[in-house]
């Protein structure tokens, strides 16, 4: 207890719950998760999503478009036209009076139809540009008879990607923990959603600590931590199947797993030669390698895109900060200098920023460097925020928060002008981590 205690009383709560403690997070009726946007950009683009035409005699348990229109206002950059203002309905090319939707101030539109195929459905959607009135994008996704809401979303990334530019992440996952309460919860829960909050499912049920899940590159198994036998071990489960390995368990600590971008290592924290140090663990030949040597503590890995560095965080100046160290040669070299701590560094895609909790006035927030011009931005102002996760296309970072007591999880575009929160019906939500891309 003597190395526990010292670590607690070196590094502060948000980086020790990275470490050790009973990490909450939040299990309600459904499991779901509720969207409440809380902030766009001042100037949202006018978009109209017509309800898609449907042939079948029977009720949709989806409405496509309804999933479509939320995705799009969800990413805070466009303003979708309420059904009761729309002058038409069409779901073809041939009925769309442009007129119309130039009246009501529109700028885009999207109509489409749901069909039924051999094995489930088939959704096929047109883009139009009002104001030069072409079609400018469209495209056919199928899936099978429970895939309607992920059909959605797969419309919703290819109409933001074909008027932003940008990889669309609405058909993406996140993990979180769950309890029933924050203080003394009776279960802990891991669960897995889809990145709109909906379609909850239970990977893992606990009357002991789970924390720091971590998605695999192929968005097919988690990495976390559990506590059930008393003490932390690193598991890694197939989220399908529900099949689960527990990694090799040392004395100490076994926290913060993190997988390599080739998915064949994992990234970990061990104390088993008495210093929390950062390990490298080859999944294939179970090859444990050290990577950090000092007598600070080093934590919170987490891999550059390449593969050929991790982050990591370390007190080893005297205060946490990220560091970031190159595997082949082991050359440390210290990423952040602004404020006294700086932890739970984590990279945008493309690598330019860094995305981190940042301590400034007693506070805790989300910041974000600019790694090519070395400028930090904070991106939240509440009092505790934490265990900051990235979207795959890099635009918006999903977080842990308090909101009037309650425990829950928060988005933030990465130039903080898009905030929405995530909150449960019932118990305390925590440690979201945003998956990859899907297959």
């Amino acid at each position: 207890m003597i190395r526990i205690n010292l670590i607690i009383r070196l590094l502060p709560r948000v980086l020790v719950t990275t470490l050790l403690s009973a990490v909450l997070a939040t299990s309600v009726g459904a499991n779901n998760l509720v969207i409440e946007i809380t902030q766009g950009v001042d100037d949202p683009v006018p978009i109209a999503v017509v309800p898609f035409h449907w042939s079948g005699t029977k009720a949709l348990k989806e409405d496509v478009a309804q999933i479509v229109d939320a995705d799009l206002e969800r990413s805070g950059q466009f303003k979708a036209l309420k059904r009761s203002l729309m002058l038409s309905f069409p779901y073809q090319e041939a009925d769309v009076y442009y007129r119309d939707w130039h009246y009501l101030a529109t700028e885009y539109l999207v109509v489409g139809t749901v069909s039924a195929s051999e094995n489930g459905y088939q959704v096929d959607y047109q883009l139009f540009d009002v104001q030069r009135q072409v079609a400018i994008d469209g495209g056919r996704f199928l899936g099978g008879r429970n895939d309607l809401r992920a059909l959605g979303h797969s419309v919703s990334d290819a109409v933001y990607e074909a008027l932003t530019g940008l990889k669309g992440a609405f058909r993406t996952r996140v993990a979180y923990v769950a309890a029933d309460k924050k203080v003394n919860p009776s279960y802990y829960k891991l669960l897995v959603a889809d990145a709109d909050g909906h379609d909850a499912k239970e990977i893992l049920k606990s009357n002991q600590p789970i924390m720091s899940p971590s998605w695999s590159r192929d968005a097919k198994k988690l990495a976390y931590v559990s506590f059930e036998t008393n003490r932390p071990a690193i598991y890694i489960q197939d989220i399908t199947t529900g099949k689960r390995e527990r990694i090799k368990s040392f004395k100490g600590i076994n926290g913060a797993p993190a997988w390599s971008p080739d998915g064949n290592k994992l990234a970990l924290v061990l104390s088993k030669d008495g210093n929390a140090e950062i390990y490298v663990l080859d999944l294939n030949t179970k090859r444990l390698t050290r990577v950090t040597k000092h007598y600070g503590i080093d934590t919170e890995p987490f891999w550059s895109v390449d593969g050929e560095h991790i982050l990591f965080t370390s007190d080893r100046g005297g205060k946490p900060q990220i560091y970031q160290i190159t595997l082949d040669t082991g050359w440390v070299e210290r990423l952040t200098f602004e404020g006294d701590y700086n932890a739970r560094g984590s990279l945008t895609h493309d690598g330019r920023f860094l995305v981190l909790v940042s301590r400034h006035d007693g506070r805790f927030h989300i910041a974000v460097q600019d790694l090519q011009r070395g400028t930090m931005s904070l991106l939240t102002q509440s009092n505790l925020d934490e265990s900051p996760s990235v979207a795959p296309n890099g635009s918006m970072v999903m977080y842990s928060t308090q909101d009037g007591g309650r425990d829950i999880l928060a988005a933030v575009s990465i130039d903080g002008k898009v905030k929405f929160k995530l909150p449960a019906n019932e118990g305390v939500v925590r440690e979201p981590a945003w998956s990859p891309y899907l297959n």
